[in-house]
């Protein structure tokens, strides 16, 4: 039987979704309708469907006829990649219409608006899913899986790093991301992610959160304390900004170039400012601690100027120790394929027993986007894959994985430890 969707929100992110509907899966889901803020932007991705997948232009709605859109083609369920603020206004909305809903990661930003999407699948009874590719990448679930044979006993704490270069990190600096009303800062919007890896490693939930976060690197201040003077607001056609590494023509690519710069018109967003500029609220630079309901720690930590992508994780156990070292490939999302974000490059995985020889476990070589993640999920979602028991996250998993964040982000403000349970009723 053919799945319909209906997506909502049409830039960078979107692409992975549709590419799969209309590509490899086109047999068993088919996608109905587009909706976005932006008329421009939708007329892109119907040229790229149109153009380069073989497709059928779709019909456009505009994002005061969401409602409309739903009760015209009737979708079984509804793709969510629009801003991170507007996650809970369109999946509230597809659940009460009967929808289910697959949305893009983080769920939404703050506890009010977690609390009203738990409380609609609830009062619905629909099905909310939140892609976390990351599960997928088969180094993630070899970690996985290692804990969960008991390879080093019980987990008693984990030390996670994960870097951002200057390349991907400063893109979260250009774009809307950069305000955190729109995205609940990286903590929410990319350390979701992460928070979700360990949640799902270690089959637990996190209790209390105490974090401290700044920006240290990005921003108009932070550069001229450095002696760096970048007087302008935008880089795309400003002659100053030419030899500036950190900054992006949106001409360059005909995807942003028809996804942003000609959609700029419409809307007057710059998908290119300066990263060095002002307007910026949210850290660069992060570190937490939480510790879980299984009693197990961790400490974490976040910053975005790296020189290089990836990141290091170390459980430690009862019975010994896992070191997980992943060199991703960079990028900036809608620079290229969607195939090419976060791609591993290179992957070192190591058992060392309490007891014993250390070892080197062997993992297969993930192809494609975050780790090789995406294939296997997009293929689990949209195709006939069998679902892998404990892997596709539900509400309740797309919750706890932004609480961690929200905390984190409560601690940076009040530099006190945070409740998590009295975050949200889960």
């Amino acid at each position: 039987m053919t799945k319909t969707y209906a997506l909502v929100g049409t830039g960078g992110r979107a692409r992975m979704f549709y590419e799969a509907i209309l590509g490899p899966h086109k047999d068993q889901s088919r996608l109905v309708a587009l909706c976005d803020t932006n008329q421009v932007r939708m007329d892109f991705t119907n040229k790229v469907i149109v153009e380069e997948l073989g497709g059928t232009a779709l019909p456009t709605y505009k994002a005061a006829d969401f409602p409309r859109m739903i009760a015209e083609h009737k979708p079984s369920t509804i793709i969510v990649t629009s801003i991170d603020r507007t996650h809970h206004h369109y999946i509230i909305a597809a659940l009460e219409a009967g929808c289910d809903v697959i949305t893009e990661k983080p769920m939404t930003t703050d506890p009010e608006k977690c609390q009203a999407i738990l409380d609609a699948v609830e009062r619905t009874g629909r099905n909310v899913r939140v892609t976390f590719n990351y599960r997928y990448a088969p180094h993630n679930s070899a970690l996985r899986e290692l804990i969960a044979e008991g390879a080093i006993g019980k987990v008693t704490s984990v030390h996670f790093e994960w870097l951002l270069d200057t390349r991907h990190g400063a893109d979260y600096f250009r774009r809307w991301h950069r305000d955190k009303r729109n995205s609940g800062g990286l903590m929410v919007h990319k350390s979701t992610h992460h928070f979700d890896l360990v949640n799902f490693w270690l089959g637990t939930r996190p209790d209390t959160v105490f974090a401290m976060g700044d920006l240290k690197f990005y921003g108009r201040a932070n550069a001229e304390e450095r002696g760096v003077f970048t007087p302008y607001t935008r880089t795309t056609g400003v002659e100053a900004a030419k030899n500036d590494p950190f900054a992006i023509d949106l001409t360059s690519t005909p995807v942003q170039k028809g996804l942003y710069w000609d959609a700029e018109k419409e809307d007057g967003y710059q998908r290119d400012q300066n990263v060095f500029g002002d307007g910026i609220s949210i850290e660069d630079t992060m570190s937490v601690m939480v510790r879980y309901a299984n009693k197990a720690v961790m400490t974490y930590s976040l910053y975005a100027y790296a020189p290089w992508e990836g990141f290091n994780v170390a459980i430690n156990g009862t019975g010994g120790r896992l070191e997980l070292t992943v060199h991703e490939n960079s990028y900036i999302n809608a620079g290229a394929g969607s195939e090419t974000e976060g791609a591993a490059k290179g992957v070192k995985l190591y058992h060392f027993p309490l007891h014993g020889e250390p070892r080197v476990v062997p993992v297969k070589h993930g192809e494609g986007g975050h780790g090789g993640g995406d294939k296997i999920m997009l293929e689990e979602i949209f195709g006939n894959a069998t679902p892998r028991p404990g892997y596709g996250a539900n509400h309740r998993d797309g919750a706890l994985s932004i609480l961690t964040g929200i905390a984190a982000n409560k601690s940076f403000e009040t530099g006190l430890p945070v409740d998590v349970k009295g975050l949200v009723r889960l």
